[in-house]
């Protein structure tokens, strides 16, 4: 007898926690439509106070003034023209490297956002992030390689304030 009360105690249970649990579902599944909802309409105190970012900052100009100085100062266009010490099958690799990469991302931001409207092109297209990355990372790795003859251990500080001061012109004008 004792042993039958508890089998019915533990069925009664059962049908109890399966009930609790559907409530429960239902409840969730009835939040995480309002929420959803709610969150696309409405913005929190902190967005709504936020200001966008000015294009031109301190941080933005110092960049592009560090690259024209590097520019004049250590003869940049000059020495890629002229300069004899120049590893040039590198260079040429590098210049392949970088047009790929440039070729990506026009495709990119001129294909596939300005024509298609694609905005989220990174979740249409998953390759081309990290096949632009790799680009990019070879053809820097090739310049280095190429220029370094040139400048010595100056050339990675070289090439990176250029790229720096390229990257945020093109910001300024975008």
């Amino acid at each position: 007898m004792l042993v039958t009360d508890s089998i019915n105690n533990t069925m009664l249970n059962d049908s109890e926690l399966s009930t609790l649990r559907n409530r429960f579902k239902r409840d969730a599944e009835l939040l995480m439509q309002t929420t959803t909802a709610g969150d696309k309409d409405e913005k929190s105190p902190e967005e709504k106070d936020a200001k966008p970012l000015p294009r031109i900052n301190r941080h933005s100009v110092f960049w592009i003034v560090a690259s024209i100085a590097v520019t004049y100062y250590v003869e940049f266009l000059q020495n890629i023209m002229e300069n004899d010490n120049i590893k040039s099958w590198w260079f040429f690799v590098g210049l392949v490297l970088l047009g790929i990469c440039l070729s990506l991302a026009m495709f990119c931001i001129v294909y596939l956002e300005w024509f298609k409207g694609i905005q989220n092109y990174d979740q249409e297209y998953p390759a081309i992030p990290p096949l632009t990355t790799a680009a990019f990372i070879a053809a820097s790795c090739s310049f280095n390689i190429a220029l370094w003859p040139v400048w010595s251990f100056f050339t990675p500080l070289i090439l990176f304030t250029q790229f720096m001061g390229v990257v945020m012109l093109i910001s300024l004008l975008g």
